[in-house]
């Protein structure tokens, strides 16, 4: 039996039902919601490692769940939804969503979505014993203890944010171009990158930026994409 415990919440039975039959034969163990206040109550009573959540449910609909989970959690969330528009994409991201998948979606593309995130949550307290953390500027990421610090002030990172943060600090002032955040971080081609990368890089610069529309830390290269500076 896997170690991790996943939340899946859809108000629709057939889905979650769905959903939890491909999970645990990949050995995750499985809890269920039908919509976003039992989400936030299980969250409360269980150790949960990521949830698939759905935009569209009564009571409290996904982007108000995730906007509440962020405000204590940061487990890796993925958004489900029927819209396929970018501003519905955008919207789920901007509240603090990890990723986001379209219905209708295979189960094994959701496997591989849920793998991938979980893969990225474990890995975030990989360093190297030598160096523990990096420190640009007042900027420091502390590996071990798997969070960022400003001044000594510490900030709370989902795992996306975290990965990016780390990717340009750790290879402060080369200039990596949007598609190749995407791919380094989210570890598949990059496809409509741009939005997806920019959301996740003004969320970042509102939480370590004293100044988000005047950058300390993370400068963008206009036509090329992002940096940190040394």
């Amino acid at each position: 039996m896997n170690e991790y415990t996943i939340l899946i919440t859809d108000d629709e039975e057939e889905i979650r039902d769905g959903i939890e039959i491909y999970l645990k034969n990949e050995g995750y163990q499985v809890l269920k919601a039908a919509n976003g206040v039992e989400t936030l109550q299980l969250l409360e009573h269980h150790e949960i490692h990521l949830i698939i959540l759905d935009i569209m449910m009564p009571e409290m609909d996904g982007i108000q769940t995730t906007f509440k989970i962020r405000e204590k959690y940061n487990i890796p969330i993925i958004v489900l939804s029927a819209k396929a528009e970018d501003t519905d994409k955008i919207h789920g991201l901007s509240v603090g969503a990890d990723d986001y998948i379209t219905k209708p979606f295979h189960p094994m593309e959701l496997v591989a979505r849920v793998k991938s995130q979980m893969r990225r949550y474990v890995q975030l307290g990989t360093y190297n014993e030598q160096q523990s953390s990096t420190e640009v500027n007042g900027l420091v990421l502390d590996r071990e203890a798997k969070e960022a610090r400003v001044d000594g002030k510490s900030i709370k990172l989902t795992p996306i944010e975290y990965k990016i943060t780390e990717l340009l600090l750790l290879n402060a002032g080369r200039v990596f171009s949007i598609n190749e955040i995407y791919e380094r971080v989210w570890e598949e081609q990059a496809y409509n990158a741009e939005n997806i990368v920019a959301v996740h890089i003004r969320k970042i610069r509102e939480k370590i930026e004293e100044n988000p529309k005047n950058p300390r830390y993370i400068k963008v290269v206009w036509g090329i994409g992002y940096k940190i500076e040394k």
